[in-house]
């Protein structure tokens, strides 16, 4: 009898104990987290979209006559200036090409010459009626054909000119010579397939990107549209493939009129001075675009988590923690989330440390002084 009050005392005491260390846990499940009281503020949000560069202006220079390359006047890499002697192609055969069409410009300037001597003497003749009227347009006739044989050596002679000064290749434009895959020696002509050199302008470049449709629309909703938005849009920051800020900044100056169907992207492009010559066609770096908003709500990262492409905060309410959805913008700095929807400004919420915490936790408010 004894041994059954003791065992029945023992349960009860077992009961008491489980039941304080649940009461223990539960108190313990209170946990400290910073919280941060939702207020709205006027926000800068950078986006960053990967670019490549390319000079404002790209030139393939090609030979436009046939011959054999007998100087290279610019070393690779170097800087050009427009009308500078870039290579010299032999031009033995187009300077006699030259001489030829100059003597014959000589011969058909004598036959005219002659043929209105010719003329004016018929005339006189014609006059005190010692011709006829057929040898007097004969002698017309002449001289009208030695004009057009002269018209005729004329245009000979200005083809002529123009090949010969096509054996010195000239750059169009002002700008950075590319490497140079020919040598002294070597045969070129118009139909090469790599050309001679390609002189970029980079005086200013392209910095060539795309951003996602979703983003563009946000634009457009924002400005009213893509063209509004250029114009408005704050001036634009460039980061280098090394990590460093380009000192100059841009402008989107161009963006295009379709979407891309394979990748669902449209293309921009944004224009830098150039005046050091740091950027170089061919580089790459990325875009960073600065978005002003007015009188928004702005949630750090650590404030949020994501599930099933949707974003969430946790409220707190009396004490608790409460799952809230939130709309953020498509785009963000990294670091922060601009809020469009699921928040008011007044909302306690967690601010840090969102993803590591369950729906019912109970919240205490730590200091972060």
């Amino acid at each position: 009898m004894n041994k059954t009050i003791t065992a029945i005392l023992g349960g009860v005491m077992l009961v008491l104990i489980a039941s304080c260390d649940k009461k223990q846990s539960n108190h313990s499940s209170s946990i400290n987290y910073p919280i941060q009281v939702v207020s709205t503020t006027d926000h800068i949000l950078t986006a960053t979209y990967p670019a490549t560069i390319t000079g404002c202006q790209t030139v393939e220079i090609r030979p436009q006559v046939d011959g054999m390359l007998t100087n290279i006047c610019i070393r690779e890499g170097a800087p050009v200036y427009k009308g500078q002697v870039l290579f010299e192609i032999e031009p033995a055969q187009f300077q006699a090409a030259y001489d030829i069409a100059q003597a014959n410009v000589n011969s058909a300037e004598a036959a005219v010459s002659t043929a209105q001597l010719v003329l004016a003497s018929n005339q006189e003749l014609y006059n005190e009626k010692v011709i006829s009227d057929f040898e007097l347009s004969t002698a017309k006739n002449e001289l009208d054909e030695a004009n057009a044989k002269l018209k005729l050596a004329n245009a000979e002679l200005a083809k002529a000119s123009t090949n010969l000064s096509y054996t010195q290749v000239k750059s169009p434009v002002n700008g950075v010579a590319s490497m140079i895959p020919y040598r002294v020696g070597a045969l070129v002509g118009t139909n090469i397939s790599t050309p001679l050199v390609t002189v970029s302008d980079d005086g200013a470049v392209y910095a060539y990107f795309s951003m996602a449709e979703n983003q563009m629309l946000e634009l457009v909703r924002q400005y009213g549209s893509l063209k509004t938005a250029m114009s408005e849009i704050p001036e634009v920051d460039f980061m280098m493939s090394d990590g460093e800020m380009y000192p100059h900044k841009g402008h989107i100056d161009a963006v295009s009129g379709t979407i891309n169907s394979s990748t669902g992207a449209i293309s921009f492009r944004a224009v830098f001075p150039n005046p050091d010559r740091l950027l170089r066609d061919g580089g790459t770096g990325s875009v960073i675009i600065p978005s002003v908003h007015k009188d928004c709500i702005v949630l750090p990262q650590g404030a949020t988590y994501e599930l099933q492409d949707k974003v969430f905060a946790y409220k707190v309410v009396d004490g608790i923690a409460v799952s809230t959805e939130i709309k953020v913008l498509p785009y963000s700095n990294g670091r922060e989330y601009v809020v469009t929807e699921g928040l008011q400004k007044g909302d306690t919420i967690v601010s840090e440390g969102a993803g590591l915490l369950k729906e019912g936790t109970v919240i205490t408010a730590r200091s972060d002084n």
